[in-house]
């Protein structure tokens, strides 16, 4: 009887290990096409990403890059300082989104163009994504707005 028990316990910790390699695989097998990573435009410059590749870039939209084509056709520059990335996006842009602003896009890079789906604006006027903000601190072009702002009021 002792045995039986002993042997019960053990099927069903293989089992339930057999059940959490499975679940964790199937997990992984559907966030394959889930999980976008973040460049900057330098990092993209220095490494091309392959056409297949959907990741996110984010940065500054260069002043004076931004144009309006045929129909709902957008393209811009942007940039962390380091380099700068042409992007072209069909759709509608956010409210917010200009040149000078930061954004973030998801897409791939195809023939020295990042081909944008998805163009995600900041939601406020202070607002820019850690992502972006630690892309342009590592060019030095980030300027902290708090900071900016308390360097300007008089001292007494």
């Amino acid at each position: 009887m002792k045995g039986l028990k002993k042997k019960r316990r053990i099927q069903v910790i293989v089992l339930a290990a057999v059940a959490l390699a499975a679940s964790t695989a199937i997990i992984g097998y559907a966030m394959r096409d889930g999980i976008n990573f973040f460049r900057s435009p330098s990092q993209v410059a220095e490494a091309p990403p392959g056409p297949a590749e959907v990741f996110r870039i984010g940065g500054l939209v260069e002043e004076g890059t931004l144009l309006r084509g045929q129909g709902e056709t957008i393209t811009f520059k942007v940039t962390d300082g380091g380099a700068s990335i042409p992007v072209s996006y069909t759709g509608v842009l956010p409210d917010l989104f200009g040149e000078g602003e930061g954004m973030v896009g998801t897409g791939s890079y195809v023939d020295g163009v990042f081909r944008a789906t998805e163009i995600l604006a900041r939601h406020d006027e202070t607002y820019m994504p850690a992502e972006v903000i630690d892309a342009l601190k590592e060019q030095g072009v980030y300027v902290d707005p708090d900071e900016a702002a308390n360097a300007e009021l008089p001292t007494n």
